[in-house]
């Protein structure tokens, strides 16, 4: 049986970090939807300048989208908790 290097382990348990810090960013989900039906749209449907202008949909965190519809999320990004380390995900409102 051959013994690894501590320096192989090491560099080992470093990827495994850096790619689950990597998939639980620090932001939450984000997806443009419909405040009304909370229907999925189009990306820009969304207003990203915030006035409101001309769109009809609204940036909507966290969540899931199931039969074209997001629940679980909050249309308010301060609500949804971004997961971080660890990568788990606890969102309320809607």
């Amino acid at each position: 049986m051959r013994r690894l290097r501590s320096g192989t382990v090491v560099l080992g348990g470093v990827s495994v970090l850096a790619a689950t810090l990597t998939a639980c960013g620090s932001e939450p989900d984000r997806r443009c939807v419909d405040p009304v039906t909370y229907k999925e749209l189009p990306d820009y449907k969304c207003d990203s300048s915030g006035d409101g202008s001309s769109t009809s949909g609204r940036y909507y965190y966290g969540g899931s989208v199931s039969g074209g519809r997001a629940s679980g999320g909050s249309f308010d990004k301060s609500a949804v908790d971004s997961g971080g380390f660890g990568g788990g995900s606890s969102s309320s409102g809607g």
